[in-house]
């Protein structure tokens, strides 16, 4: 499944590019993330819970970030596994500046396997879409946490 969309964000690309850097962070804006625990440079460990319609369960995976190019775009990789299944994903984030914020694209592939794919497509494209959009809210509050 190919993913892409874009989102704006209310602060400069070089702070939206260190928070989307830091696992603490991220751990606290990617919906459903349990912990985020760093094994090596610039990958993590993580424990998640997922729901996709009458579906839900826990996730163990990794998390890596990778083709770095500070503050303009990075690559995000992400891999799981859990009783409903599997998921794998790929995506390229491109940061750049927007009046006052940063406008953050990405693109992508997902791959989801076991029970989970049992949903359709179209379920899952929508749940993915509003994970990311959960994802983009959340880090925002981050940014007015922090100030």
């Amino acid at each position: 499944m190919k993913i892409s969309g874009s989102h704006t964000l209310q602060f400069p690309p070089e702070k939206a590019y260190t928070l989307m850097q830091d696992p603490d962070v991220l751990a606290r804006a990617i919906p459903g993330c349990e912990s985020l625990e760093k094994t090596g440079e610039d990958e993590y460990r993580m424990k998640m819970k997922m729901a996709l319609a009458s579906f839900s369960g826990a996730f163990e995976g990794k998390v890596r970030i990778t083709d770095q190019t500070p503050p303009q775009s990075f690559r995000l990789l992400v891999e799981g596994t859990g009783k409903i299944g599997f998921m794998r994903g790929n995506g390229l984030l491109k940061l750049a500046a927007s009046g006052a914020g940063t406008e953050v694209s990405y693109e992508g592939d997902a791959l989801v396997g076991g029970t989970m794919a049992a949903v359709g497509q179209r379920l899952i494209d929508g749940t993915a879409r509003m994970l990311i959009k959960r994802f983009f809210e959340k880090l925002g509050e981050e940014k007015a946490a922090s100030g």
